[in-house]
């Protein structure tokens, strides 16, 4: 064209390239920006998969194709080892019935972890199955029957009396202290059967999710410590991170507050 004054159409016929292959500019950089964000948004949230992820730069009005999404994040190695495995059980079960609404139905379960001297200690997980909501992670190196009984009570003062409660078949969730708060307040208390952990599914997922964010991710020094690092996480989990089950809502926005019900 230089040379000899030819027309593009002219010349890219001569030669054999397509004119709309010789108009393209690559547009080099222009996903520095998410690139960068996302890359933040892993390290502080490392066990986070690109679906959440997506989730979380749409918040921040960073919008763009899940496939785009996805291939950013293998481009930038952020894929997340899954740890370890385990056995599934076979065959068919019954699903499990949902509650229709929220302060239905709550799951209790608990969760052990050890300080970093070697002490150990438990975490009682309180669920609403509505909602997905944690109410409540206590943490204590004890948490007998009286004790459960004492923070069910505080969180239905705040919340009102849950219908059903749901939990294992533990000494702690059969003594006479919970068999006596439920005489006193008309809550029905559903054990699952032995060895059937999935029929405390709700619970048990939140588990999952609490051991691989947070007690996976943490050194704990203290008690104390893990009481304040383990809260934070609640929060986050119930204001901030996205639920698959929730169409990427926090647990928190699908649920408003109750008042308590008599």
């Amino acid at each position: 064209m230089t040379d000899h004054g030819f027309s593009e159409r002219r010349a890219c016929r001569l030669v054999g390239v397509n004119r709309s292959a010789w108009q393209y500019e690559p547009l080099c950089g222009k996903d520095d920006a998410v690139r960068k964000r996302m890359r933040e948004l892993a390290n502080e949230r490392r066990r986070f998969g690109y679906r959440r992820l997506a989730i979380l730069l749409r918040r921040e009005g960073k919008g763009m194709n899940l496939k785009k999404v996805y291939r950013l994040y293998r481009e930038e190695r952020l894929t997340v080892r899954k740890r370890g495995g385990r056995k599934r059980a076979l065959g068919t079960r019954a699903p499990m019935a949902i509650p229709q609404e929220a302060n239905q139905r709550w799951s209790l379960d608990f969760v052990s972890d050890a300080l970093a001297c070697g002490r150990r200690f438990r975490v009682l997980n309180v669920i609403d199955d509505y909602s997905r909501e944690c109410l409540a992670c206590i943490v204590d190196t004890s948490l007998l029957g009286r004790r459960v009984v004492r923070e069910l009570t505080a969180i239905a003062d705040r919340r009102g009396l849950p219908c059903m409660v749901v939990s294992a078949n533990g000494t702690e969730m059969t003594s006479h202290a919970v068999l006596a708060w439920c005489q006193n307040t008309g809550v029905e208390w559903h054990y699952v059967a032995p060895g059937e952990p999935q029929q405390n599914g709700f619970v048990e997922s939140f588990n999952g999710r609490l051991r691989d964010e947070c007690l996976n991710e943490h050194l704990f020094p203290s008690l104390a410590a893990a009481r304040r690092i383990i809260e934070a996480w609640r929060t986050d989990y119930n204001t901030v991170r996205p639920h698959s089950s929730l169409d990427g809502m926090a647990p928190r926005r699908l649920h408003q507050p109750l008042a308590p019900r008599a």
